[in-house]
């Protein structure tokens, strides 16, 4: 059995063309970490949960063994009958995130008070939930309001990792993040202004200050 708890979406495209489809499980890791260095990667929060399920929402002896590990090793984990649906919703809140904070190296709050800067940040979670939608994925065609008022309730000094790589000249996840959504659309004829935008302006930064 393999699991990607990675950000974004492609991930599975890619296990499913290395391994038999059966193999795969769905998995949504919510953690704050940072690189530390190549290889280790330390938590900087308590925030840790994990989410994992059958992509035909079954609950599988596979799944409820792994949920069984988890809670006995005092993980908060749950196993879910939506799995593609709860990559989905992370994907939207994440893509929104990283996107604005990384372009405009701020932090979450100045980015929501600001008029122009909330409506870019709210459009730009629009195009992700209209894209998933376009894929079958079961979010409300109002997801996007839901994320809004997410990131108005985290606080306001939040900001992504991706974020954080750029001002570290780290390599830059944008080709899986609002990259993803630009690949996702275009396959299904959906615009993704916004996303492409992002995923352009920091094209440069994507291979680290070393290789740009």
């Amino acid at each position: 059995t393999v699991i990607s708890f990675q950000n974004g979406v492609l991930k599975d495209q890619y296990l499913r063309a290395a391994f038999d489809g059966r193999q795969i499980m769905g998995g949504v890791g919510y953690v704050a970490t940072t690189i530390e260095s190549p290889g280790v990667i330390r938590q900087t929060g308590p925030m840790q949960r994990l989410l994992f399920g059958e992509f035909d929402g079954s609950r599988s002896e596979r799944g409820q063994a792994l949920l069984a590990a988890c809670q006995a090793g005092g993980i908060n984990a749950e196993l879910s009958t939506d799995i593609l649906r709860e990559i989905w919703q992370k994907y939207v809140f994440l893509v929104g995130l990283s996107g604005t904070t990384t372009t405009m190296r701020k932090t979450i709050g100045p980015i929501r008070s600001h008029p122009q800067a909330r409506a870019f940040l709210h459009d730009v979670m629009r195009e992700v939930v209209a894209v998933g939608r376009a894929h079958g994925v079961a979010l409300a065609e109002d997801h996007a309001d839901a994320a809004m008022q997410r990131a108005d309730g985290v606080a306001p000094d939040m900001t992504s990792s991706m974020h954080h790589d750029l001002d570290r000249g780290n390599p830059l996840e944008v080709r899986w993040l609002a990259g993803g959504v630009v690949e996702l659309g275009q396959a299904k004829g959906v615009p993704t202004p916004l996303n492409r935008a992002i995923a352009d302006i920091l094209a440069l930064h994507a291979q680290g200050a070393s290789r740009g």
